[in-house]
């Protein structure tokens, strides 16, 4: 009788507690937590841990290999870029055909050099060499001078100019037979450049002790193996260390089977389990497959063991779970049953289905206020972008509908206090370097104007705590300040701040800096008239090297006084000069140039306008030589370029290094086989009509080109100029006359083409004897 009242009492207990829904939750999730996790979790890992596990490591593999083989990819075609790059290179030209390089080591020497230069370009390069079909026989310098003789070897390189492909990785297997690189993976490129008839060809070997470790970097776990296919599913390359490549040959006969469609999936081999996923290299002329195998198996097969003990030790502990949650979720439940029961009436207390209002209430606060955090997160992370496109948006006008009222709402919105403040800006503008050292324009000015803005930024926040900087990111950056009305001596301020900002800019980025001040304004509307005001301020500072601070008030009374000056017949003298492709000559007439710009004056805007006058001259002249500036620069916005330069120097060096150098260039690169047609025709010439009265402006005439052009061909194709070259023809002719005939001196002198006195001078000149002298010598050196 006792225990059914017992139980009878637990059970009515039991369920006056079990209609609560905090109860009934309470309990639920303590014995969840306590004991149902463990059975979930032991039989989820052994079921699915598993197959889930391998599938995460191959995606993962996939992954990593997809960016590390890209990196690869990228290797390889730096290498054919730099290689295809090397092949236009001038002197690699059809001039290497008739050279003699024994005679002339200076073309040897500037051969090996560049073969040396490009071996060392790049980490994957073992060795370069190059072929060359002569006229003297086939030559192979690797990269010393070498005469091949063998008649396997020659046929073995001549087949590299058989080949139907400019730049290639395949080649025929008599080449591999009868050269050295039978093991060796090998890049060709015919010179010069894509011509249809190649005389020869570099050849490229890879270091495949090289290739091979960057090969490893494709499978992420060790004892992996990674290995490299032609497009015919042939190996190439493999990272096994056994000999035998038993593994490697399984995965090489996979592939030849061609029945593989997905990107990644597993194998078996030797006990253990592989994740092998491949992709393709698009090479020249070819495709190659790269495969990756990473073993998986060493990490999955502890989950199977875990797995089993955690879902015994979940259901031994189930039991017990049960009767601890009992008296652990009615400890819980007591204080809320306390809490709720002086508001709720005793006659609801045990209604079944009651919500809890506390959780729900609880909810909602922590929702709301996680949500307010969030978003207050947000807009304290956006406000200096707004504020930044709010400046934007009224400098260029889109705000201008907007009366005043509506602009200031708009600034509070954005957290700027503008009541009772001023607004004023400050426009920092880098020139030119601050010490000895060199700068090339345009080398790093998006780093340099960001540390300037950083700069800029750090040094304000010690003067005002209301300010925005804009980086302009053309080495310029201008400050927006809001100045509190109650501070006096503003100008002060101002200048104070922008000589700190000077020098920190000096000691950090080695710069010079002009600073602007504008005016001030209480008006929003008004700060576009800022803006305006400040970019036709900084025009008339100094063009010179020295830290600046411009103020309104001061530039006005100079420029009343601003005259223009531009040297018309110095523009001449250098147009002239690009004419007759005289670079240096050319560089001294600008630096002259614009000295004497700067003798006149010296503000911004009298340079800039002689800087682009100069410009416009030179590719006026540039468009009457018939080439197209839009095709020589590459559609370049030169106008704007030369704009945003602040220095002489850099003016200079701009002008002749993008400018004239690429034209004078151009033009010689696109007359370099018309001129050696033309001053072989000339050789012969001298060759027939030696002995008469010819001269470079007769034979200038001759082929109908100007004398000036047939010197520089001259020069260019043989090394020596017209006069020193008819010359030596006309000595030698001498020298064979004197020592094979016995005709008078005065005879031997109009036989080739001079009078007797003048003969007698240059002949000692160039010989170190008289004609007679060394008539009587005996001695024949022609």
């Amino acid at each position: 009788m006792k225990n059914n009242k017992f139980f009878s009492y637990i059970k009515s207990w039991f369920a006056s507690r079990w209609h609560s829904n905090y109860f009934r939750k309470s309990f639920l999730l303590i014995l969840f937590i306590s004991s149902i996790p463990g059975i979930i979790s032991g039989v989820a890992i052994y079921t699915f841990g598993l197959s889930s596990t391998e599938n995460e490591l191959q995606k993962v593999h996939l992954e990593e290999i997809g960016e590390r083989a890209q990196n690869i990819d990228d290797q390889f075609n730096y290498l054919e870029e730099s290689l295809t790059h090397w092949a236009f290179d001038p002197t690699f030209n059809y001039q290497l055909v008739t050279t003699d390089f024994v005679y002339d080591f200076q073309k040897t020497r500037e051969i090996m050099q560049k073969l040396m230069i490009l071996q060392g370009s790049q980490y994957l390069i073992s060795e370069v060499n190059l072929f060359i079909e002569g006229e003297q026989g086939p030559i192979l310098f690797n990269p010393y001078l070498n005469h091949l003789s063998e008649e396997g070897v020659m046929r073995a390189y001549q087949s590299l100019l058989e080949s139907p492909k400019h730049i290639s990785w395949d080649h025929k297997e008599e080449f591999y037979q009868h050269t050295e690189y039978s093991s060796n993976l090998i890049l060709t490129h015919q010179i010069p450049g894509v011509i249809s008839s190649p005389f020869g060809t570099i050849v490229v070997s890879i270091d495949s002790g090289s290739l091979i470790r960057t090969l490893e970097t494709l499978t992420p776990y060790s004892n992996g193996v990674t290995l490299l296919m032609n497009e015919n599913s042939e190996l190439l390359l493999s990272t096994e260390e056994f000999s035998e490549h038993n593994f490697t040959n399984k995965l090489v006969s996979m592939f030849s089977d061609q029945n593989i469609t997905d990107r990644s999936f597993q194998i078996d081999w030797n006990d253990k389990t592989y994740s092998v996923s491949y992709g393709t290299f698009d090479r020249v002329g070819s495709q190659w497959t790269y495969v990756s195998a990473a073993p998986i198996s060493a990490i999955t097969s502890p989950i199977i063991t875990i797995s089993k003990v955690i879902l015994f030790a979940s259901l031994t502990v189930f039991g017990l779970a049960f009767f601890l949650t009992l008296f652990a979720s009615n400890r819980l439940y007591q204080p809320i049953r306390n809490l709720t029961s002086s508001f709720t009436p005793s006659s609801r207390s045990t209604t079944s289905g009651t919500k809890d209002e506390f959780k729900q209430i609880r909810d909602r606060i922590d929702m709301l206020t996680s949500e307010s955090e969030q978003l207050e997160k947000r807009i304290t992370r956006q406000i200096p972008q707004l504020r930044q496109n709010f400046l934007i948006q009224l400098t260029s006008g889109f705000l201008y509908d907007f009366d005043e009222r509506a602009l200031k709402k708009k600034m509070e919105n954005y957290r700027w206090n503008v009541e009772n403040h001023s607004f004023v800006l400050l426009d920092i503008q880098l020139t030119g370097m601050s010490n000895k050292s060199e700068h090339k324009y345009g080398e790093d000015d998006s780093l340099v104007a960001f540390a300037m803005a950083n700069i800029a930024e750090d040094l304000t926040k010690e003067y005002l705590d209301q300010y925005t900087v804009l980086n302009q990111y053309d080495m310029t950056s201008t400050i927006f300040l809001i100045i509190p009305n109650q501070i006096t001596n503003v100008m002060k301020l101002l200048e104070q701040l922008a000589d700190d900002i000077s020098t920190a800019i000096n000691q950090v980025l080695s710069r010079y800096v002009t600073i602007t001040i504008s005016s001030m304004t209480t008006k929003v509307k008004d700060i576009n008239f800022l803006f305006e005001e400040i970019g036709r301020i900084k025009r008339f500072r100094d063009f010179n090297n020295q830290n600046q601070i411009l103020m309104l008030n001061e530039v006005e009374r100079d420029v009343s006084n601003h005259k223009l000056f531009y040297p018309f017949e110095m523009e001449k003298e250098i147009i002239q000069c690009i004419r007759r492709g005289r670079i240096n000559e050319t560089e001294e007439l600008i630096r002259n140039f614009f000295d004497r710009v700067l003798e006149n004056s010296k503000k911004e805007v009298s340079v800039q306008a002689g800087m682009m006058q100069l410009y416009s001259a030179i590719q006026h002249e540039i468009l009457l030589s018939g080439v197209d500036p839009v095709v020589l620069y590459k559609g370049r916005n030169m106008y704007e370029e030369l704009s945003h330069l602040r220095e002489v120097e850099w003016v200079v060096k701009w002008l002749i290094n993008h400018v004239i150098t690429p034209y004078i260039t151009y033009v010689e690169d696109n007359m370099n086989m018309e001129m050696k047609v033309i001053v072989d025709k000339i050789v012969s010439y001298i060759g027939e009509h030696y002995m008469e009265d010819i001269s470079l402006e007769s034979c200038a005439e001759y082929v109908g080109t100007t004398a000036y052009t047939l010197s520089k061909a001259f020069k260019k194709v043989y090394g020596t100029n017209f006069i020193d070259y008819l010359t030596k023809i006309r000595m030698n002719k001498a020298k064979e006359l004197l020592f094979q005939t016995n005709m008078k001196i005065h005879e031997i002198a109009e036989e080739v083409g001079y009078r007797h006195s003048y003969f007698n001078r240059i002949f000692k000149k160039h010989v170190g004897l008289t004609p007679s002298q060394y008539r009587k010598s005996g001695v024949s050196n022609i």
